[in-house]
Order: C-alpha cells, then sequence, then structure tokens
C-alpha cells in the first residue's frame, strides 16, 4: 500500500506495509508532526527567558510614572495640609494608590517591593521635600496658606491628578 502526501511544494511517497503502521510517518516526516508547533512555542518561551535579564527594571524609586504619580499625591497632601478652603479626597487618593501598585505589579515589580517603597521613611521624606520643591517652585511657602489655595483651586480647574485628589469647600 502506498500513500502520497507533500511536503512544501515537494511530493512524499510514504509505503506502507499491510496498513498496519499507517498513522505512523518516517523519521524524516517528524519536521511536520503535530508536536512541531509546540516546541515552537517552547523554543519561543526560553528564547523569552533569557531574553528577560535584558529587560532588568529600574528601581521602583527612580521608575517615572510611579514617582511622578505619588509626587502629584504629596502635592495634594501639602496643599490640604497648608489651605483651609481645600480638602483631600480620601477615597480618591486610595484608588489612585490601588492603581499605581497594579500598575507596578504589571511592569514587573513584587509585591514586597512595592510594599517596601510605600512605608520606606526615607522615600516618604524624599517625597515631601519634592513637593515643596515644587510648590515653592509656583510660589507657595509654609506660611503663605493664600499660595496653596491659589495651586489647589487652578490645579483643581486644570482637572489634573492633583486637583482630582482635591475638593474646594467654598
Amino acid at each position: 500500500m502506498t500513500s502520497v502526501g507533500m511536503i512544501g511544494h515537494k511530493p512524499l511517497i510514504v509505503t506502507v506495509c499491510h496498513g498496519i503502521s499507517k498513522g505512523f510517518a518516517p523519521i524524516f516526516a517528524a519536521g511536520i508532526a503535530k508536536e512541531a508547533p509546540m516546541k515552537r512555542f517552547a523554543m519561543t518561551l526560553a528564547a523569552l527567558a533569557i531574553a528577560t535579564p535584558a529587560l532588568a527594571l529600574v528601581p521602583i524609586n527612580e521608575e517615572p510614572t510611579i514617582v511622578d504619580t505619588l509626587l502629584q499625591g504629596f502635592i495634594g497632601d501639602a496643599i490640604d495640609d497648608n489651605c483651609d478652603s481645600i480638602e483631600a479626597r480620601n477615597l480618591r487618593a486610595l484608588g489612585e494608590l490601588n492603581r499605581l501598585r497594579d500598575r507596578a505589579l504589571e511592569m514587573g515589580y513584587s509585591a514586597g517591593e512595592i510594599r517596601a517603597f510605600v512605608t520606606s521613611k526615607e522615600e516618604k521624606a524624599k517625597g515631601k521635600a519634592m513637593a515643596a520643591e515644587w510648590l515653592k517652585a509656583k510660589g507657595a511657602e509654609p506660611g503663605n496658606s493664600a499660595a496653596y489655595c491659589t495651586i489647589g483651586e487652578e490645579e483643581i480647574a486644570k482637572e489634573s491628578l492633583i486637583g482630582y485628589l482635591l475638593r474646594s469647600k467654598k
């Protein structure tokens, strides 16, 4: 019994005896076996695993998206502390913090790294100092409540993240 198949554009002629081994292909046809796509998939995964160190993460306290988002939260907190006519929206702030945590997890940071960063007293002090610097550049200094209120009202009007985290009591 003889069967004819095609490999690419070349005919494949397989001679089989009594049909007993009809389901078996000769060794040279192993490349077209059903397992081939799985082998390619496994090789792709292996290549990605080898390439992963090349995609090494920057330290979490240097990742721009994370640092910028937290800075805006620290700025909103400073405005809340120094302006009586504006208050923080704590539930929104918590929601943003949760979204930021989820984003950091998606970026590849571990839950332990994120927790250590968020609870670090040194990082918190650094964030508050950056917020004070930003506010000072905008004209707000401790003791000048009106300047903090003006900046807060502007951010609320712009609908920035800082403004989203604040509520005017006026």
